[in-house]
């Protein structure tokens, strides 16, 4: 395990001013509204865990717990979820409420959704898609398996095939769609595609909102894993402007795809390239320059953690009877592996920490 403290809390990254055009506004309200009329969108449970808090040396540690958002085994399905039912509920000439279901079920007909995705992220463009009458075509690298490949196909997605990590199946989805008009659906951000990753993101808000809601007092910890940034940023905006200064947020990424701390130490944002890593949904060698800039402003330290600490972790918690992916454990896993790095992470005995399983096991294999 590798710690960071981050240098540019408060002040952010000098980079440029591309991410204050599009700066994150922490409301959730919206995106609340909106989903609540999913019929099954539902709270996400938070489990509080003594005996795992009493193994990592800290007082308490609640997890959110993510593996059955809305049968799709995500949080992840907030964002694209979010995005795809804006834009329906934007098309009719109506307010929101107004619109019957047989109206949305095609408003957008004739719409193709184009992403790439290491797992969870395309299942949501693929279920919300298919529930406003539009098309998804889900770019897929080389190294996700098949299995998940049928799952998309099963939801009604086309799948694509597309170079040997996310970055190549990114380009791929990003060529295609302006080649062929289709609205490009990322959950990352780059100079001139901003708006739609803020969306994703203020979907993933309500999440945060959900935590925040239901913990009191405050913990003094708030661990949270990382591919591109998109959820950290979001739940660290959430944190900040509810909690305001006092939880140190942790950022966590695998040590073979460390975009954000590298990006952090180079002062701008960098690719981190690298070997494959387990925790595949995080395994992203590229920021989002949203979340990277919410990110530098407002988190506290920079953790990557190894394959092998993570998979410990997994089986740790499986034996508490939680079934969960590498990526799905990295936040639990910085607590696994704190020793040496305490004090650096003020963790002590009386420490109150919140972390995320992000993910279910058979949503994401």
């Amino acid at each position: 395990m590798d710690v960071d403290d981050n240098p540019f809390r408060g002040a952010g990254l000098p980079i440029g001013g591309i991410a204050e055009q599009r700066r994150l506004r922490v409301d959730p309200t919206d995106a609340q509204a909106l989903l609540a009329r999913c019929p099954v969108h539902a709270p996400t449970p938070l489990l509080t865990l003594p005996r795992l808090a009493e193994r990592s040396g800290v007082g308490k540690l609640d997890v959110k717990d993510e593996r059955a958002r809305m049968g799709l085994g995500s949080f992840k399905a907030l964002g694209a979820g979010y995005v795809i039912a804006r834009m329906a509920t934007d098309r009719m000439d109506r307010p929101d409420h107004q619109a019957s279901v047989e109206e949305l079920a095609v408003a957008l007909e004739g719409t193709v959704f184009a992403c790439a995705s290491a797992g969870n992220h395309g299942m949501s463009v693929a279920a919300a898609a298919a529930v406003f009458g539009a098309e998804a075509r889900v770019y897929l690298s080389e190294t996700v398996p098949e299995a998940f490949a049928g799952r998309l196909r099963e939801r009604g997605a086309t799948v694509v095939r597309a170079g040997g990590d996310y970055e190549a199946s990114m380009a791929a989805a990003q060529q295609e769609a302006r080649d062929h008009g289709w609205v490009l659906l990322s959950d990352s951000s780059w100079p001139g595609y901003l708006d739609v990753p803020a969306r994703v993101m203020k979907g993933y808000l309500v999440m945060a909102a959900e935590m925040v809601e239901a913990i009191e007092p405050p913990p003094t910890h708030v661990v949270v894993q990382a591919g591109v940034g998109g959820l950290a940023a979001a739940v660290t905006a959430l944190v900040r402007e509810r909690w305001g200064d006092g939880p140190t947020v942790v950022v966590v990424e695998p040590s073979r795809a460390p975009a954000l701390q590298a990006s952090i130490r180079a002062g701008r944002p960098v690719a981190a390239p690298g070997p494959a890593s387990s925790m595949g949904r995080l395994d992203c060698k590229e920021p989002s320059i949203l979340a990277l800039d919410e990110l530098a402003r407002a988190a506290d330290a920079f953790v990557t953690i190894s394959d092998d600490e993570v998979q410990a972790t997994v089986e740790l918690l499986r034996a508490h009877g939680i079934d969960t992916t590498p990526s799905g454990a990295a936040g639990v896993a910085v607590l696994h592996h704190a020793d040496g790095h305490r004090d650096a992470l003020g963790l002590d005995a009386d420490s109150q920490v919140v972390a995320i399983i992000t993910e279910s096991l058979e949503h994401t294999s």
